[in-house]
């Protein structure tokens, strides 16, 4: 069985924790506790040198961070619907993962751990102009579409949802974004969906 080692308030342990739920493929929760610095621990370490969470285990494959997980499950558990395999869609989606690690990262992400977890590093004043652009983006974008690419969701959505959907959590204001907020609630309307704190 697939082990997924984790943490509950991690948007990113979410998102692939979402995606095998959609996908109705079992696997074991393996909970890494970050507030007891367990994913800097020897052990931990010893299978993820980067010292994050998500990190997957699938039999003798074993990988880490939530966009190359998404694209493991997807071509494996999944099919075309999810990640196409044609040169052009295919680089719709992987643009949105991109994006994923980018402008949602450097936005509402930041923001989130800011304001939720107190990391001071962070320039919430920039984190907050990304918020901005991002979701202003995201909403002029999703004004004339149901999901980020195509007629049916991706693994883009799945990859974007997460942060945007806790933007508040790092007191960003959704209201502005009403398509936004609309393609919110069509994820959450996925068969198989399940949440989290904070959304």
């Amino acid at each position: 069985m697939i082990k997924l080692y984790g943490h509950e308030m991690s948007g990113n342990s979410y998102k692939v924790r979402l995606f095998l739920e959609l996908l109705s493929v079992e696997y074991e929760w393996i909970k890494v506790d970050l507030m007891k610095a367990e994913h800097k621990s020897p052990e931990y370490l010893a299978l993820n040198s980067f010292g994050q969470v998500p990190l997957l285990i699938d039999h003798e494959v074993k990988l880490a961070d939530a966009q190359a997980i998404l694209v493991y499950l997807a071509r494996k558990y999944g099919d075309e619907q999810w990640l196409p395999l044609d040169a052009l869609p295919l680089a719709q989606v992987i643009r949105w993962l991109s994006t994923t690690a980018g402008e949602v990262r450097q936005g509402p992400e930041n923001a989130r751990l800011y304001h939720l977890f107190g990391t001071t590093s962070i320039n919430i004043e920039r984190a907050e102009q990304k918020s901005d652009y991002i979701l202003t983006q995201l909403n002029q974008h999703l004004s004339t579409r149901t999901w980020l690419e195509f007629e049916h969701p991706t693994i883009a959505d799945i990859a974007v949802f997460p942060y945007v959907a806790l933007a508040r959590d790092g007191k960003i204001d959704l209201d502005a974004y009403p398509h936004v907020l609309a393609w919110i609630d069509r994820v959450k309307q996925l068969p198989g969906y399940i949440s989290m704190a904070g959304l």
